[in-house]
C-alpha cells in the first residue's frame, strides 16, 4: 500500500497525524524510500512517527529505510528534507543498545527506553556516488576507505539503506 500525503497514493495521509490508521501489531513491512528525512522536523513530531512504527509493526517486523546521506547534495539541497536520518541515530531506538551504553557510561540519549520502544539496526548499506566510483574505480569497493574518506569529503555516499527490525514479544 503507498501512503502519501500528496498525489495519487492508494491512501491519502500525513504521517505526522496521530494516531496512523492501522492497528497495533498489524504490520508485517514497511518501506520508507526517501520519506524518512521528510517527516518530523519537530523532534516531538519525529519521536511520535517512530513510536507509531513500533506501535503499528508485528513482532520481528523489517522496517527499510532509504535516505540520502545527510553530506551528500542530494539531501543538503532539497528544502523539503529536514532532518538526517543516519544508523547511528536510528540505533539511539534499541533497548539492548541503551542498556549497553547505561553500563558503560556513555552518554548517548536511551531513546529506547525513554519512548518505550525497541528496534535492532540489523543492516546497512552504504551507496556511494558516480564522485566515489569515478575517483576510487579500483577500490569502490572498499568500505573502510569509503567511510574514511567520506569523514573529510562530501558527496561520496549517496544514500544510506538500512533495515530496522522490531523487537517485541509476540501476541
Amino acid at each position: 500500500m503507498n501512503v502519501d500525503k500528496f498525489g495519487a497514493p492508494d491512501l491519502t495521509f500525513d504521517l505526522e497525524t496521530f494516531p496512523w490508521p492501522w492497528q497495533d501489531d498489524s504490520v508485517a513491512e514497511v518501506q520508507l524510500t526517501h520519506v524518512l528525512e521528510h517527516l518530523g522536523q519537530q523532534t516531538t513530531t519525529y519521536l511520535r512517527i517512530i513510536q507509531e512504527l513500533y506501535r503499528i509493526g508485528q513482532a520481528n517486523s523489517l522496517i527499510h529505510i532509504t535516505v540520502p546521506h545527510h553530506r551528500h547534495d542530494n539531501f543538503v539541497h532539497d528544502p523539503t528534507h529536514v532532518r538526517a536520518i543516519t544508523p547511528s541515530g536510528l540505533e539511539l531506538f534499541s533497548r539492548q543498545r541503551n542498556r549497553d551504553w547505561q553500563r558503560q557510561g556513555n552518554a548517548n540519549t536511551p531513546l529506547g527506553l525513554y519512548l518505550d520502544v525497541d528496534f535492532d539496526l540489523v543492516r546497512t548499506n552504504l551507496v556511494g556516488s558516480a564522485l566515489w566510483f569515478e575517483r576510487y574505480g579500483d577500490r569502490a569497493h572498499d568500505v573502510q576507505l569509503l567511510l574514511q574518506e567520506s569523514a573529510l569529503y562530501n558527496n561520496l555516499i549517496e544514500e544510506v539503506q538500512m533495515q530496522w527490525r522490531v523487537v517485541k514479544p509476540l501476541r
